[in-house]
């Protein structure tokens, strides 16, 4: 509507400035006209009449000239704002078209902030800015980057969806600032925000926060809301794409039902946890780990209850453990943690822990829910990664042999005299 008006009022200004250039140039030509036939011997006794249609026609040139020179001015301003403004668009997509260039190569949400901040501190200018990214479980978004924010209202490190206007209506919202406007829970009563839904392919992978201040800012906000938008949509697609590699990654690394890590992984993880401790010296301990009986729990309550148990014991596990070890799906209902600089003693006691963490779900389902272990350490009772799981494996068996639902350690291996009869036999050879 406004852009349709606008082209009314051009078109009838421009008719305006032809008509006066019409005019002035009808009144010149009848003054040159009436010069000439002055000058002219057959005319000079019409001199005075010809006299006063030049002083009209000058007249009228002036009139003409006075209407339409100003006309003429205002319109040579308007085209170069609306050159200017065309420039100015023309860059904006060309950075947009940049941005959207460079997000294709981020490997990460960290590439990914790096560009944004740097078409921000192009295209929006002056305005701070936020963005928000969900967790793995959806239930909050985490405060990803931010830039140009006031210190003494600095956004805050999470946001809850059902906290955001803007992530409950779908669309963007701005947070008015005064006591009667309808602004989020999470932001300050102080701070002007537009907060714009990052959606690709039905689905919210965002929230761009774009914050502004000033006695102008709800203007100068309005003015860059349809900018902040396009840079929402274009980051919308990378936060898209990066999750899609974040999703197949994971389901390339962890099991899918119990969310650990799958066997593929546990050795590529645990040859490197080998080397690590050959060079540096430090033990190493395994502990392997197999449901008592889960056969006929599945057998006599079903796949699902087992599935379940299956995940809350790797829940469970996982809750026990340091950030540095690593917990695995070995494959059915074993599992296998690795635990780097632990001596024997140390995982042992840890896999008591252990089992008795998962014993306590017995309540849960009704069922009894044990597990058997079995403790292997280096250099106590291997060398190397395959002999390392031998020995933790060889543990198991004994615990399921014993009893069931209990820690057995791998017998420690002589070391000296190992060493000594090596030494010994180096000396013989030597000699």
């Amino acid at each position: 509507m406004k852009a349709a008006q606008i082209r009314v009022e051009n078109t009838a200004s421009d008719r305006q400035v032809l008509r006066a250039a019409v005019t002035l140039l009808f009144a010149l030509s009848t003054g040159l006209v009436c010069t000439i036939l002055a000058r002219l011997g057959p005319m000079r006794s019409y001199g005075d009449t010809l006299s006063w249609i030049n002083t009209g026609a000058v007249v009228i040139s002036l009139i003409a000239l006075a209407r339409g020179a100003p006309l003429a001015i205002r319109e040579m301003a308007e085209r170069r704002r609306y050159a200017a403004s065309a420039l100015d668009s023309r860059r904006q997509i060309e950075n947009l078209f940049q941005m959207t260039d460079m997000l294709q190569s981020a490997l990460g949400y960290d590439d990914a902030n790096a560009v944004l901040r740097a078409t921000a501190s192009q295209l929006l200018a002056g305005f701070g800015g936020a963005l928000y990214v969900f967790n793995n479980s959806r239930d909050r978004l985490d405060l990803s980057t931010c830039w140009d924010w006031p210190q003494d209202h600095l956004p805050p490190d999470t946001v809850s969806p059902s906290h955001c206007w803007a992530l409950k209506r779908g669309k963007p919202h701005v947070n008015h600032v005064g006591a009667t406007a309808l602004r989020c829970e999470h932001l300050t009563a102080d701070v002007l925000v537009l907060e714009i839904p990052m959606m690709a392919r039905g689905e919210v992978y965002g929230l761009l926060c774009i914050q502004s201040g000033g006695e102008a800012g709800e203007v100068h906000l309005g003015e860059i809301t349809p900018l902040a938008a396009a840079v929402a949509d274009a980051m919308s697609l990378a936060l898209s794409n990066i999750s899609l590699r974040e999703k197949l990654r994971t389901q390339a690394l962890r099991d899918p039902l119990t969310g650990l890590y799958n066997r593929r992984y546990m050795e590529d993880v645990l040859e490197r946890c080998v080397n690590l401790s050959e060079r540096n010296g430090s033990a190493l301990s395994v502990v392997m780990i197999d449901l008592d009986h889960f056969k006929l729990l599945n057998d006599e309550h079903g796949h699902a209850l087992g599935d379940a148990v299956l995940r809350e014991v790797a829940g469970a596990i996982v809750g026990a453990i340091r950030p540095c070890d690593v917990a695995c799906r070995y494959g059915g209902e074993e599992l296998l943690v690795i635990l780097p600089d632990c001596s024997l003693d140390d995982a042992a006691t840890k896999a008591n822990v252990l089992r008795a963490r998962i014993e306590s779900l017995s309540d849960n389902h009704q069922c009894r829910v044990t597990a058997s272990f079995g403790v292997a350490s280096m250099p106590d009772n291997a060398t190397k990664a395959s002999e390392l799981v031998a020995a933790a494996d060889g543990a198991l068996y004994a615990a399921k042999q014993s009893g069931r639902n209990r820690v057995v350690a791998a017998e420690r291996r002589n070391v000296v005299v190992v060493d000594s009869i090596t030494a010994l036999a180096g000396k013989a050879r030597s000699g």
